[in-house]
């Protein structure tokens, strides 16, 4: 399945759909499939401010645990607060029910670099 077109992806695999003057951020399918069962996500508080790049929280399976990456700057407006019970829900639905985090005070220049869902899917090609 193609990664959805409407939102932006960064090389280590989160996205982000900017909606006016907020940024959803989650990761991506093909990430949640390489991660396996999530058991965990340690999400930042409300208010912290990020900085584009920076290391925002981690995610753990069964299998490893990975740090999450801000593909933009801006302040957490909102958690995820079904991930803390239920931390499955990204397998179940990375695109939809499954986002991590919201941002506020959103640069949306912040996501020119990042590619969008076909370049991300070629991008996903040349890393197997």
């Amino acid at each position: 399945m193609p990664s959805p077109n409407d939102r932006k992806y960064s090389k280590t695999h989160e996205w982000v759909k900017i909606e006016g003057a907020v940024a959803i951020i989650g990761i991506s399918d093909h990430a949640q499939e390489a991660l396996g069962d999530i058991t965990f996500v340690d999400m930042p508080a409300v208010g912290k401010k990020l900085t584009k790049g920076k290391e925002f929280g981690v995610i753990e399976s069964v299998k490893a645990a990975s740090d999450l990456y801000a593909p933009v700057s801006g302040e957490v407006s909102e958690i995820n607060g079904s991930l803390t019970t239920s931390p499955e829900l990204i397998n179940q639905g990375a695109w939809d029910k499954g986002w991590i985090i919201k941002l506020r005070n959103v640069n949306p220049a912040d996501a020119g670099d990042l590619m969008d869902g076909p370049a991300y899917d070629a991008f996903l090609a040349t890393e197997e």
